[in-house]
């Protein structure tokens, strides 16, 4: 017996087209080598999409690629993630079932979960849910008749796991390995984009790491991603890498804007970027100026032959701004005050922007995740255009 474990595609996720491409391309490089390597099934444990209904030709390509797993025989074994988890269940996951090209392990009859029987495999699994919820599923619905089942048993999940979790992800909402039940040769775990694994019990839980990176910060720490190939000798991870990274750090601490750039200007120009993907990551405090003095513009005319090029200025600030800001908190009405005569506002447009001005200036509440923080904001000033978003 020979199965695949791929977690977290999130196909769809990148805004970019060239990088949405790319998680597209790893998709499919991994049915590819799924098939090439005769698998028997392949387990998602979460997060195809990442929405549960995506954009129409993500849906297209996807179900090419599930298509081709099809025509080898080769079933494809899905929980859904919190990304394309849907509590009304209209979700993109429910008409590749339909379509007979999945089959979602997640199966509940008079409250205890089920078996999927593939072969002499025994496969199930707990959905993943927004924010952790999916605790409440392990402790509602029964699993404790699950160990007393005989033969190689699969249990898939997507959620992070207390004594898994990574630097850097303290904060992420998780569970106890000893919410997952027992018995399992196998934990497929999704959620976490991150390569782990545990010794659990007779069995190991795992996490592949997303297929592909799906951030910036995932890209310059991980460069690629992955997936496991699983048979009777163990399990061995096979790394997908899309493309080169090139990931350039520079600090900004104790200079000025235009040294700083001369600085990332003469770096630009001796990198070979050549259909890469090259990371600019930007941080510290300049001593003066401002950076939005900093062309990037003119900078990124070097990366033109690169696949994609990017830029990571949140930790860049000034230390000429810092010293304004605390030197001088003003209200809405303060700043309008001050430009009225260059804005030649109307009264209804005053009134707006003032409204807008209030909404950009709502600070985080305690507790508050970053997620629903933006959509706060989103929403405060989407009602003070009077827009719908």
């Amino acid at each position: 017996m020979k199965f695949a474990h791929i977690a977290d595609c999130h196909i769809g996720g990148w805004t970019e087209p060239k990088m949405k491409q790319l998680g597209i391309d790893a998709f499919n490089k991994a049915v590819e080598i799924c098939i090439s390597e005769k698998v028997d099934f392949v387990l998602i444990a979460g997060d195809l999409f990442n929405t549960a209904i995506p954009q129409i030709e993500l849906i297209r390509d996807t179900v090419s690629a599930l298509k081709k797993l099809k025509d080898n025989n080769i079933k494809v074994y899905t929980i859904a993630g919190s990304h394309d988890f849907s509590p009304s269940g209209k979700t993109m996951l429910e008409v590749l079932e339909k379509a007979g090209l999945t089959r979602d392990v997640f199966r509940v009859e008079n409250n205890k979960l089920m078996i999927t029987m593939h072969g002499s495999a025994k496969i199930t699994g707990m959905l993943g849910r927004k924010g952790g919820l999916e605790s409440e599923d392990y402790k509602n619905i029964q699993t404790s008749h699950l160990s007393n089942e005989m033969g190689y048993k699969i249990f898939m999940f997507h959620s992070a796991i207390d004594e898994l979790k990574p630097n850097g992800m303290e904060d992420m909402d998780s569970m106890p390995a000893s919410m997952l039940p027992e018995g399992f040769d196998y934990y497929a775990g999704g959620h976490v984009h991150a390569l782990l694994e545990m010794k659990y019990g007779k069995g190991v839980i795992t996490f592949p790491s997303a297929l592909f990176p799906n951030n910036f910060k995932e890209l310059e720490e991980q460069g690629c991603g992955g997936f496991f190939i699983v048979d009777e000798k163990g399990y061995k991870r096979v790394e997908l890498k899309m493309k080169d990274v090139v990931a350039l750090n520079f600090k900004a601490d104790n200079k000025t804007a235009m040294q700083l750039q001369d600085e990332i200007k003469e770096k630009a120009v001796s990198t070979d970027s050549k259909d890469k993907i090259v990371l600019l990551r930007v941080a510290g405090t300049l001593s003066s100026g401002k950076p939005s003095d900093i062309n990037f513009k003119q900078i990124f005319e070097n990366f033109s032959e690169s696949y994609f090029a990017m830029k990571n200025t949140s930790g860049l600030s000034s230390a000429e701004y810092t010293e304004a800001v605390i030197d001088a908190k003003v209200t809405a009405d303060e700043i309008l005050k001050e430009q009225r005569s260059e804005l030649s506002l109307f009264e209804k447009e005053e009134d707006a922007v003032r409204l807008l001005l209030s909404a950009l200036n709502i600070e985080k509440a305690e507790g508050e995740k970053a997620n629903d923080f933006e959509k706060r904001v989103v929403a405060e000033a989407s009602s003070a255009l009077n827009i719908s978003i």
